[in-house]
């Protein structure tokens, strides 16, 4: 599975939020409001290139893994969280 875009509000008062790395990539941020609330949000790296071939040429093992994890938990929360719209 492969990050399309962050809906509307998609990360909307995230406030444990700290960093987020995110791919340059056309139309991958939909809308303004997609990090409003994340008062905590205090960098935003974008990379060039696939996210996941970035981290492998990195050659950080337990960080690759323990990201691993974390995205597989956010696919699994993403498709069952509310979109905001009503």
């Amino acid at each position: 599975n492969k990050l399309e875009s962050f809906g509307v509000k998609a990360l909307c008062n995230c406030e444990s939020l700290e960093r987020i790395t995110i791919p340059l990539k056309d139309g991958l941020i939909t809308d303004d409001d997609v990090f409003m609330g994340c008062d905590n949000l205090h960098q935003v790296d974008l990379i060039e290139g696939h996210l996941h071939e970035t981290i492998a040429a990195l050659h950080l093992e337990e960080w690759r893994n323990d990201m691993d994890v974390e995205i597989n938990s956010i696919n699994l929360i993403l498709p069952n969280a509310d979109s905001g719209r009503w």
